[in-house]
């Protein structure tokens, strides 16, 4: 599942966590957790526009957790 947010600068950003389009990912779904660290996983946001794509760290929940204004700020601190 993939998350959509936009930024006060007029950016959209697309969430999807980290290797969800593998194949395998159904035999491998660790593939996109943080090792040593229970429960956080690989989020890749990608903007609409001129800005970089961001990886980020989330909990597994970040899906429905995190609201738009958290996960934009997660971006914003990652892309500094």
């Amino acid at each position: 599942m993939e998350r959509v947010v936009s930024d006060r600068d007029g950016i959209t950003w697309t969430c999807i966590q980290a290797f969800s389009g593998l194949s395998d990912q159904a035999e491998h779904p660790e593939a996109a957790q943080v090792k040593g660290q229970e429960d956080t996983y690989w989020v890749v946001c990608t903007p609409s526009g001129g800005a970089q794509s961001v990886r980020l760290k989330l909990s597994s929940d970040w899906e429905t957790a995190y609201s738009d204004e958290a996960l934009l700020q997660e971006i914003e601190r990652q892309s500094q």
